[in-house]
């Protein structure tokens, strides 16, 4: 379970409410999106405020991870079509008082973040062995 943490029982209440006026998006990517943002505080190493891009970042990277070539299927599953819907679900979450932002944030920091139809393809290592 600790693998894939669902969102903490304190902000539990606050997706109800999300979801209660906006249903675009399921419970689950509310959770995904919460780890996405934990994975990538763990991986810069430091307690900080995220931006959109860095966030992203994230968000590919624990997709990969987890769901591999399927992330874009995951994904539309819960209702995310691009990138910028991991930011309206950001500013949900701001909205709801779960995260906060600071002005120069905007919803633009998540459009056109990475391309669902390459950014989950394998990747191969295409030179040759040296010596060859």
């Amino acid at each position: 379970m600790a693998e894939h943490p669902e969102v903490p029982e304190s902000e539990g209440g606050a997706v109800e409410t999300i979801l209660a006026r906006d249903s675009r998006y399921s419970r689950e990517a509310y959770s995904f999106l919460m780890a996405s943002l934990q994975h990538t505080v763990e991986k810069l190493g430091e307690r900080r405020h995220v931006s959109g891009q860095e966030l992203l970042g994230g968000v590919r990277d624990l997709a990969r991870e987890r769901f591999g070539m399927m992330a874009p299927a995951v994904f539309r599953a819960w209702g995310i079509r691009r990138t910028e819907d991991f930011g309206r679900m950001v500013f949900n979450l701001v909205e709801a008082k779960v995260l906060s932002k600071r002005p120069e944030d905007s919803i633009e920091d998540f459009r056109e973040g990475f391309d669902f139809g390459t950014a989950f393809e394998p990747e191969y290592d295409l030179e040759p062995p040296s010596g060859a």
